[in-house]
């Protein structure tokens, strides 16, 4: 099982690769179009740059899915080759974060029929992929004290990937905010309104997640060192995070605050979301300093 994991994993990060051109193509590309006018006299020609069809679109979201259930088989063949959540180390964490990502934005995809937005998440997984392919070991190896909680393990690991998952498609929202600018720069993005209302949406539906991921984490605290919170730095990167993003929604909801500065908060967010992902657990000495690399 762990040879026919390595190999969906393979096959996953090519296809979301595939699908990465894809929807690169359908949110920027062009080509050359050739049409003919009809005149009295001889018969004219003019060349322009046109938009790519939409069936580059549509191939972009079929591939996406694909790159999908890919990486879902190769996380459950990890899963059956380990015999715990596929989540312990920073590969399968990794792995995990980027099937999450392109999960996230699938959804928010159908949910808006918005698949412009795919130019800028698909990449995020694409990284993650590539980022846990080059630098991080993909062995099984025993699990240390810590992590031998299964039912901790599962469900603490599970919200914080679902949460920074659903926060990777605000951070993608925000950006091409950022791009279009509050007067719609350019006519095949999303509306800026639309793209500030998708970057709302799933920050709604992370921060809860994170809230409940780091809370879990707390009651994991007590089980295995005996105190629900240290001030870690892996604790306390997390709650910096969840503190952003509370901020974004207090300013949200409170001030009235939508377009550039809160598209700008959001990028911040992420930004501390990927610190305490990468940074705190390969960087920075702490109790979570088990990543497997």
């Amino acid at each position: 099982m762990e040879q026919f994991s390595a190999n969906m994993f393979w096959l996953a990060l090519v296809a979301t690769a595939a699908a990465t051109v894809l929807y690169w193509g359908y949110a920027f590309g062009a080509r050359l179009a050739v049409r003919r006018l009809a005149t009295d006299g001889p018969t004219l020609t003019m060349t322009t740059w046109e938009r790519l069809p939409a069936s580059v679109g549509r191939a972009a979201t079929a591939v996406a899915w694909l790159a999908i259930a890919l990486l879902g088989a190769a996380m459950v063949a990890r899963w059956r080759a380990t015999d715990h959540a596929p989540w312990s180390n920073m590969w399968e964490y990794t792995v995990a974060f980027a099937w999450g990502v392109s999960f996230a934005y699938a959804v928010f995809e159908r949910w808006y029929g918005q698949r412009t937005l795919g130019s800028l998440a698909l990449p995020v997984a694409l990284g993650l992929m590539v980022t846990a392919a080059v630098f991080f070991p993909s062995e099984i190896r025993p699990l240390v004290p810590a992590l031998q909680n299964q039912p901790l393990l599962t469900a603490h690991v599970a919200m914080m990937v679902l949460a920074y998952s659903a926060l990777s498609v605000s951070f993608g929202s925000a950006v091409m905010y950022l791009i279009q600018g509050e007067g719609n720069r350019f006519a095949r993005l999303p509306r800026a309104a639309l793209l500030d209302e998708i970057g709302y949406r799933s920050v709604m539906v992370g921060f809860p997640l994170l809230a409940l991921g780091i809370a879990l984490g707390a009651y994991w605290a007590n089980e295995a060192w005996g105190r629900y919170w240290g001030w870690d730095p892996k604790e306390t990167s997390a709650l910096v995070t969840w503190l952003i993003y509370a901020g974004y929604l207090h300013m949200r909801g409170l001030r009235r605050w939508q377009g550039t500065r809160s598209a700008v908060l959001l990028v911040i967010g992420f930004a501390a979301v990927l610190f305490t992902f990468f940074a705190v657990n390969l960087w920075v000495s702490g109790l979570h300093s088990y990543s497997g690399v």
